[in-house]
């Protein structure tokens, strides 16, 4: 098994080191790179479904630190698989009832999946758009305390957040 947690842990940091390397593509105007990227991303949705089945969330405990932030990346950009996306936050969620899971990361992955069902988000995190040169949220369910629920799980105040992406 420890052998196998290790190649799980291998496995998971080079998808994320393509994920990341791929992602400038999920923009593009390029139809074939945005194509390459769906694909990309689609396949490892695919892959961590099985790792799913197989292990249930890998935390940190169980494939280190950067393989679980590769688990949760892969689960964030799972856009198109909303069931893969939908399984990883309720065992992410069980993983950080446990403390074994990053709060942080759960906050994103739940306003990210909130997003694709094509509710609400609860903490600001996905960008809608750019509004007067200025980064604008999803819709929000209680934009009023936006700023004090993300403090809850450790997110930085929304302005605070956008201004690494400011336009200006």
């Amino acid at each position: 098994m420890a052998h196998d947690v290790a190649a799980l842990a291998e496995e998971l940091t080079a998808m994320a080191a393509a994920d990341q390397q791929s992602s400038v593509h999920a923009n593009s105007d390029d139809p074939a790179e945005q194509l390459a990227w769906r694909r990309l991303t689609a396949r490892h949705g695919d892959r961590l479904g099985e790792i799913m089945d197989e292990y249930g969330w890998p935390t940190a405990e169980m494939v280190g630190e950067e393989a679980a932030r590769a688990a949760w990346l892969i689960a964030q950009h799972a856009d198109r698989q909303l069931d893969v996306q939908r399984r990883a936050l309720k065992m992410m969620q069980e993983a950080v009832s446990a403390d074994l899971a990053s709060p942080r990361e759960l906050a994103f992955l739940r306003d990210r999946t909130l997003v694709n069902e094509g509710r609400n988000q609860v903490y600001g995190t996905q960008i809608a758009g750019v509004k007067d040169g200025a980064p604008v949220p999803w819709p929000c369910q209680e934009p009023e305390r936006m700023d004090e629920l993300r403090a809850e799980v450790g997110i930085e105040p929304f302005d605070e957040y956008v201004a690494k992406f400011s336009m200006a």
